[in-house]
């Protein structure tokens, strides 16, 4: 039993998650290479290697004739009878090569071809372990900033978080673990190119999915997500099961869960919205918090006009049209808000909708007051 060689591979096979049987392989080619440098040519060179033991043994493959031409491929019947008496002209004879007898040049090629499958394996396994985390989060370390981009160290890999994939303001010190969406992994000659981001959408439905436990079994769904990165998101939520509560689970007790996503987000305002199959009322919910009057919506051209109350006019367009603009990204309709006085103006609501809205006021008033006086 080649017991060192057994104990090398075993190594191996358990730091660098390499299969046995490759780097078996591996060295089955570099001792046909070597033959090949050794000789000149390796056509009739055969390796028997022993899976168990990893004990070799390594032939050359004569063909037995009378006058010989070719020393590496023909052996003379002379010589085949002194290893056997059996052997006639035509006849395959095995003889045994000693690799101590390959040359320095030979030896040192056969060990490179080796190092060199080593490292490809070791670069096909990290590539395999992170291709499947592709589209999904996972936590790593901050070593350093490289210019305005930051290298992260994911366990058995770097990966670079670039300047156009960070959140605006935010600073990370070295040593700190902080968790980022794998957008793409590319394999590259030098080992597996990892792209990171902190600021797409879906880092937001991955954090719910690990803090959510309906999310992740599939009982709630994330229908739709808007997100301006570090400032605010929304996402819409829809319920499998109609004795949950989308909004409650992705809330939590005392909004333990939402509040979670938001310390890894470092702040980030989270909206979380009932959605529905129905635009005018995805739209009514998406503006929230503010207050719609009506919502008149076309499918077809994927717009819609809305009628808020005059003094939630600036809450429905939000800081800057935030809301606006995050509300048009969940539902994807170009949203038009008017308030109540220029919905009159233009004719969309009648000139008496302020009487009307009173007097409707007011009789809900007096309903509320008659059922305060039953009770």
């Amino acid at each position: 039993m080649n017991t060192e060689l057994l104990e090398a591979l075993t190594i191996l096979e358990q730091e660098k998650d390499i299969s046995k049987e490759t780097l078996l392989d591996a060295i089955e080619n570099s001792l046909i290479n070597a033959c090949k440098n050794h000789f000149g040519k390796a056509d009739n060179i055969k390796v028997i290697m022993d899976r168990q033991t990893c004990d070799y043994s390594v032939f050359a493959e004569k063909t037995v004739v009378e006058n010989v031409e070719d020393d590496v491929m023909e052996i003379s019947l002379a010589n085949a009878k002194m290893i056997d008496s059996k052997f006639d002209l035509g006849d395959i004879v095995q003889i045994p090569i000693e690799s101590k007898s390959f040359g320095r040049i030979a030896t040192q090629n056969a060990k490179n071809l080796i190092l060199q499958k080593i490292r490809e394996e070791e670069r096909k396994v990290v590539y395999d372990q992170y291709f499947e985390k592709e589209k999904d989060i996972v936590t790593g370390v901050v070593q350093r900033y490289v210019g305005k981009n930051i290298s992260i160290n994911l366990g058995k890999a770097d990966a670079m978080l670039t300047e156009n994939e960070q959140v605006k303001g935010e600073v990370f010190k070295p040593t700190e673990r902080i968790k980022l969406y794998v957008v793409e992994v590319k394999n590259t000659t030098k080992g597996p190119k990892i792209l990171v981001s902190r600021t797409h959408p879906e880092l937001v439905k991955r954090l719910f999915e690990a803090e959510v436990a309906e999310v992740k079994d599939g009982t709630v769904e994330i229908k739709s997500i808007s997100r301006e990165a570090g400032s605010r998101s929304k996402i819409a939520v829809w319920s499998n099961d109609p004795d949950v509560d989308p909004v409650g689970a992705c809330v939590g007790m005392n909004g333990a869960r939402v509040n979670a996503v938001v310390n890894e987000l470092r702040g980030e305002k989270i909206d979380i919205i009932n959605w529905s199959d129905n635009p005018a009322i995805l739209i009514e919910n998406a503006l929230s918090p503010a207050k719609v009057i009506s919502v008149a919506a076309d499918p077809d051209e994927k717009t819609a006009s809305v009628i808020v109350p005059d003094y939630q006019l600036s809450l429905a367009i939000g800081k800057e049209g935030q809301n606006a603009r995050l509300a048009a990204r969940l539902t994807g309709y170009k949203i038009d808000i008017k308030n109540e006085t220029q919905a009159i103006q233009s004719g969309e609501l009648p000139e008496n909708y302020m009487e009307l809205a009173m007097e409707n006021a007011e009789s809900a008033e007096d309903e509320n007051g008659m059922d305060e006086v039953m009770e």
